[in-house]
């Protein structure tokens, strides 16, 4: 990034995944026909990126859907290696003996349509077009994203999952799943994450969505095929320094870094350098383009659309449902949750995860997350 002197920059324009790189433990699954799309239109040549772990049972009743946030991928279990730049962002959840006990479950993970990590996105080649969606990439909604979804779950033999479980945008998917396929979700574990997302958490996307299209390198969205460096890399790392800046909270942030600068007086300061650090690393391994489309998303999320509004949309809900969130969020605070359990039949009280890394807590806590998995299976 132009403003982050020796970061490595991804080749091209961009940190997404593309075709003769390592696949590393990813599968795919193309949908046999156009996907069509809620807000008209459709899309064609749709594939999604998937990881699977564990055996399916042979009456297919022990599969489990993890559904990852903005910026996390099919791997969620598992060490970084080729094709996968950094370790399972739920690793200490996924595995022999743990909450998800891939002994006992098969667990899918699929790269979210739109996304950059082997899944139909901006990046992808344009069907009959040879050269990438960019900019032309159509608006998703979340349904969209669950209807790919629905999709791969049927070309695996899965009716019915035991558990779909998400976090933040993740949880938005989840929610959707129990809502619009009822009779497909046998429980549901909705982590940090709303009914509707609501005019604040819209304001703060869209100032990140100013700063990637403010960037000269933007081009439109069409940059995918620039040169080394000549992509919107700056736009991005200011966007995703504002957003972990959401993911936070002001207490962390001030116990771990303080106001004092590094070295002399007017030198840059430690909380300067740790964003620029998870600037750096997103920019590395994600897209611009995908970070629009999938933000746009995440704004038009809306589970009583189109169902008689909010009330409705939740009681439609039949799955054994536990909703939870972190009570040092300032991203998706507490107050939503609450209201998602309220709303829908049988899911008790929300509950708490005490954490002070606010909203990355429901990434962070993996044992308390783990005791609520265990208590919905």
């Amino acid at each position: 990034m132009r403003d982050a002197p020796g970061t490595a920059l991804p080749p091209g324009g961009s940190g997404a995944w593309r075709e003769g790189d390592p696949p590393g433990r990813r599968r795919w699954h193309e949908l046999a026909a156009p996907l069509p799309l809620e807000a008209g239109g459709s899309l064609p040549g749709v594939r999604l990126a998937y990881e699977t772990w564990g055996t399916l049972a042979p009456d297919a009743t022990n599969a489990v859907l993890v559904e990852h946030a903005l910026t996390g991928d099919s791997h969620a279990a598992g060490p970084a290696g080729p094709g996968h730049p950094t370790a399972g962002w739920w690793d200490r959840l996924i595995g022999p003996g743990r909450a998800v006990d891939t002994d006992r479950f098969f667990v899918v993970a699929p790269n979210v349509l739109g996304g950059c990590q082997g899944s139909t996105g901006p990046a992808s080649l344009r069907p009959g077009r040879g050269r990438r969606w960019g900019g032309d990439f159509p608006f998703l909604t979340q349904r969209d994203q669950v209807a790919a979804e629905a999709g791969l779950a049927e070309a695996l033999g899965i009716d019915r999952w035991a558990l779909v479980v998400g976090g933040s945008m993740g949880g938005m998917r989840a929610l959707e799943w129990a809502a619009g396929r009822p009779g497909r979700t046998g429980a549901l574990l909705v982590l940090a994450a709303p009914a509707v997302t609501e005019a604040e958490q819209i304001a703060w996307a869209a100032v990140q969505l100013a700063a990637i299209r403010a960037d000269p390198y933007w081009r439109g969205g069409s940059y995918h095929d620039a040169p080394d460096g000549r992509g919107p890399h700056t736009g991005l790392g200011i966007a995703r320094r504002l957003a972990h800046t959401t993911y936070r909270s002001g207490p962390e942030l001030q116990h771990r870094f303080g106001n004092a600068p590094q070295g002399e007086p007017g030198g840059r300061y430690a909380v300067e350098s740790y964003l620029d650090h998870h600037a750096g690393k997103l920019v590395r391994r994600f897209d611009a383009a995908s970070y629009v489309v999938l933000t746009e998303a995440m704004n038009a999320h809306d589970v009583g659309r189109g169902r008689g509004g909010t009330a409705a949309a939740l009681r439609r809900i039949t799955a054994r449902t536990l909703v939870a969130g972190v009570d040092s969020d300032r991203l998706y605070p507490l107050h939503q949750q609450a209201a998602l359990a309220a709303g829908i039949p049988g899911a008790d009280r929300h509950r708490v995860i005490e954490s002070p890394s606010g909203h990355d807590g429901f990434l962070v806590e993996t044992e308390q997350v783990g005791a609520l998995v265990r208590e919905l299976t």
